[in-house]
């Protein structure tokens, strides 16, 4: 099981995250990265938050961002970003544009998680709708196959180690979701009435330039607000 203080060589990093040794050295070398931790006979070590940005910046690549414009990006991030936090931006990355979704191999889907996955792990990742299976139920581990959101996997297998019930991650997902769809209707509703009389063109424009944006200010606000919420409910408890 991955933990806070995990060390990962170059190549253990770049392995867990899908890419090469040299784009590692090259993020590093840009500034994108932070420099590793020096360890015995000065062997640099990656720790969780380094894996965390390296999967950031390739979601932002795979969308097409220049390196400067992810230069910009991670600059305007708070620099002590914990890593479900950076999870939490990759999530935001990846709900920009369609076709996260792919077919993997148990094998794989553990590769990309970092650790082995039992049955009422994926349970709850299933929950999160963050994985689902796929094909035969009975199949041996070798030949199950299972339909993963990549640009949510790394954030729900944060989630694994938080102490809630399956009942409650359910729970959480049908507020989320009751409450997420409202916004996304009155906002759809006050961008409609703003473009009324534009074309379609208008419209079109308007709507990927607002996508993210829309996205990125509700989680800055929903963050704050929770945030302000359990500090209420910690001082209660105080």
């Amino acid at each position: 099981m991955t933990t806070e203080t995990e060390a990962l060589t170059i190549d253990e990093l770049a392995a867990r995250a899908g890419v090469t040794v040299r784009t590692v050295r090259f993020y590093g070398t840009k500034g994108l990265l932070p420099p590793p931790v020096l360890g015995p006979r000065r062997v640099g070590r990656y720790g969780r938050e380094h894996l965390a940005r390296l999967e950031l910046i390739e979601e932002l690549q795979s969308r097409g961002m220049t390196l400067a414009a992810i230069e910009r990006y991670l600059a305007q991030l708070p620099p002590d970003l914990s890593v479900r936090d950076l999870a939490l931006q990759r999530a935001v990355v990846a709900s920009w544009a369609p076709g996260t979704v792919e077919t993997v191999s148990r094998a794989e889907l553990e590769r990309r998680a970092g650790r082995a996955l039992g049955e009422e792990e994926l349970k709850r990742l299933a929950a999160m709708d963050v994985v689902e299976r796929t094909g035969d139920a009975g199949a041996a581990p070798e030949e199950e196959r299972f339909r993963v959101d990549a640009g949510l996997l790394r954030l729900g297998v944060e989630l694994l180690d938080v102490p809630l019930s399956h009942e409650s991650v359910l729970a959480a997902r049908a507020v989320l979701t009751e409450h997420s769809r409202a916004a996304a209707q009155e906002l759809s509703r006050l961008l409609r009435d703003a473009v009324a009389d534009g074309d379609a063109r208008d419209r079109r424009t308007l709507s990927a330039r607002m996508h993210p944006l829309v996205v990125q200010a509700l989680l800055t606000t929903f963050q704050r607000s929770l945030k302000e919420e359990l500090r209420e409910w910690l001082d209660e408890d105080g």
